[in-house]
């Protein structure tokens, strides 16, 4: 897989050659980039650019993912699809369309979703934790789970399972770091400017991984589609975010490598300052380059990897009928 550059200076980022340079605005050293094996460009610095650099990286199919006001994810540049496919298309705003097939994948990334947040409980519960009280919720709410339920009541079901799964996050974290409960736009502490950043990594992540594919990203099952955002990649989030994101802030926080040294408050909003970013961005890159024997493949792919072949599962599912069973986590 290719790799994501995170540019976190205030500047200009511009084509030089065949490469990319970005001049600070500080007058400090300009800055090459290579664009070699680039997957995506993350912004989260003031960054000007023009066309000459997006028709660049349109031709070299790199994505550019920008982060604005509070470093909430504000948008992607997309480059041309990699693949164009009229008749996946189709078949996707069918089964959005035909309320069963819609419910059917829907509960599918639910079932996911729980699955996934339970793995990371049972692996702590193990580790000096008494997390059973948060493994028999997580297990009664999939047990709810059902093809045959509207989609606001799938939707409940994975909100009552994140309320139990975030119960467990105050003994698995240190006492300054306690989740009293989940809080957004802005996050007002610690804990949730860390659940709310690591969660934008994984939208932005899985927007990319889409790309790759002939799936239109704005179609989606679970989360209603709407405007300016890319609703699809909300449904494949869910069932990363517990495997990439939370991974990732447990071992920062319990390692103390990220401390509240490495956050800014102002205005009511908790937020993660640069060194912070800096910290939690490269762990979470690491984690994306993390490798596991696939079963079904007989060969390891990476982490990111995995994005992209759930994409490409929906595709061939939609295309061909074979059933979609959603991405759980096996080791």
């Amino acid at each position: 897989m290719d790799r994501n550059y995170h540019v976190f200076s205030d500047g200009r980022l511009e084509r030089s050659d065949d490469t990319l340079r970005l001049v600070p605005d500080d007058d400090g050293d300009k800055q090459y980039i290579p664009i070699e094996n680039a997957e995506a460009f993350f912004l989260h610095g003031q960054i000007d650019f023009n066309t000459r650099l997006m028709s660049f990286l349109n031709d070299r199919t790199v994505a550019l993912h920008i982060f604005g006001w509070e470093d909430y994810y504000a948008g992607s540049v997309m480059p041309k699809r990699g693949q164009t496919s009229g008749k996946t298309v189709v078949n996707q705003v069918r089964a959005y369309e035909d309320s069963q097939h819609r419910r059917q994948l829907a509960a599918a990334i639910v079932k996911g979703s729980i699955h996934n947040m339970r793995t990371n409980v049972v692996y702590y519960n193990g580790r000096d934790h008494d997390l059973d009280s948060v493994i028999e919720d997580l297990e009664a709410a999939a047990t709810r789970v059902d093809e045959s339920l509207p989609i606001d009541e799938l939707m409940g079901i994975e909100a009552t399972a994140k309320k139990a799964y975030y119960r467990s996050f105050n003994q698995i974290l240190p006492s300054e770091f306690q989740l009293s409960q989940r809080e957004y736009n802005p996050p007002p502490n610690e804990i949730n400017s860390l659940i709310s950043f690591g969660n934008s990594m994984v939208y932005a992540n899985c927007v990319s991984a889409i790309r790759a594919t002939a799936l239109d990203p704005t179609i989606s099952y679970l989360h209603e589609p709407g405007e300016r955002r890319y609703s699809l990649s909300l449904d494949i989030a869910d069932l990363f975010k517990p495997v990439l994101a939370d991974r990732v802030l447990f071992r920062l926080v319990n390692r103390n490598q990220i401390s509240e040294s490495d956050f800014e408050t102002e205005l009511g909003s908790c937020l993660l300052n640069e060194a912070g970013r800096k910290t939690y961005t490269k762990a979470f890159e690491e984690m994306l380059e993390r490798t596991v024997e696939h079963p079904t493949l007989n060969r390891k792919v990476s982490y990111q990897y995995l994005m992209r072949l759930e994409a490409y599962k929906l595709k061939k599912h939609l295309l061909t009928g074979e059933a979609y069973d959603s991405f759980q986590r096996w080791w």
